[in-house]
């Protein structure tokens, strides 16, 4: 059983992740510091190994190599506020960047003493992409972020090349576009606190005692004069990983890819509205307000790369099964919580 370090995997994407190895025979060893992770998904992911601790903390990190003899690295534990990230890059680069990169430098360190380099999967974004000036997007469309944080994720994917050129390090970075939905069994979802993904607003705003939805702006030149988006299940995400980890695990020559991780098809902000008072058959509170900056009408990504050397094949390809798999996690949470 080959033992994979998985940083940040008491998160969203991260505890999918985990259940997904589990499911492929590989044993997880968590490493999350809960400041956005949650200890209860932890429980409910069974008998998995868990370590709170941070990934900047050199001594734990090779305490946790030598321990678990560690096979493979997907690595998710970063801030993700994009407006938070530019209010507050420091926090960003502390963590998304020169944490990263204290995890990255102590896998080369422990590495060079043994039989090959572990290698890492890492958790990028399409926020490295800025605002495309083609749709779709592919892997070879210029990175050109307008944000913090997606400056960070495209640090990391530099350094991740270099590293690989200079030391042998191979590594697959997944940059991937709205990440939605639940796990398809209910048994974990999206708890984030602030939430500002736009499905788990919109099922949220179906509460009488919510607030009003706040739709940025009406007067793109869209189909209907909102925002376009390509949403991906959280569960075909993390089967990406897998596929992703065993390309890496299997080879014997040095890898340093990318991939998108899309559907291909964009839904529009009243797209997601009318499925979510569809699947929940409530209505959704919301209001018009301006444009936010930085905003683009459109972006679809192309993830014919990842499909065609990865095999990678998503299973939730209907909005309305995304929003139905987030609506009963919801509602599971809300109950929890009240």
């Amino acid at each position: 059983m080959q033992n994979i370090l998985v940083t940040g995997g008491a998160g969203y994407i991260g505890s999918h992740t985990v259940r997904a190895l589990l499911k492929e025979g590989f044993k997880p060893i968590i490493i999350d510091n809960l400041v956005y992770g949650h200890k209860y998904v932890i429980k409910k992911l069974g008998n998995v190994e868990f370590i709170e601790g941070d990934i900047g903390d050199s001594k734990l990190i090779r305490q946790i190599f030598s321990r678990f003899s560690i096979d493979a690295i997907i690595h998710f534990a970063a801030y993700a506020y994009v407006g938070e990230s530019c209010i507050d890059p420091i926090k960003y680069y502390k963590n998304n960047v020169f944490s990263s990169i204290n995890l990255i430098n102590e896998i080369v360190n422990f590495s060079k003493n043994q039989d090959r380099m572990i290698p890492i999967v890492f958790s990028s974004s399409c926020a490295t992409y800025g605002i495309p000036k083609t749709i779709p997007i592919t892997e070879s469309t210029p990175q050109l972020p307008i944000n913090a944080y997606g400056n960070t994720k495209l640090i990391i994917e530099k350094v991740l090349s270099d590293y690989g050129k200079a030391y042998g390090l191979s590594s697959i970075s997944f940059r991937y576009f709205n990440a939605a939905g639940a796990s398809s069994d209910g048994l974990i979802g999206e708890d984030h606190n602030p939430e500002t993904h736009l499905i788990p607003l919109a099922i949220m705003a179906t509460s009488k005692k919510s607030t009003p939805l706040s739709i940025y702006g009406n007067d793109y030149p869209t189909k209907d004069g909102t925002c376009i988006r390509d949403y991906v299940h959280v569960e075909d995400l993390a089967n990406a990983h897998i596929l992703g980890l065993k390309k890496l695990l299997s080879s014997d020559e040095k890898i340093i890819e990318y991939y998108n991780l899309a559907m291909g098809k964009g839904y529009s902000v009243m797209d997601i509205i009318n499925s979510v008072e569809k699947v929940t058959n409530l209505k959704v509170n919301y209001k018009i307000g301006n444009r936010r900056i930085g905003d683009p009408s459109m972006l679809v990504a192309n993830a014919s790369k990842a499909f065609v050397e990865l095999k990678w094949k998503a299973k939730h390809t209907n909005i309305d099964t995304i929003i139905k798999h987030a609506y009963l996690w919801h509602k599971k949470l809300l109950s929890k919580k009240t």
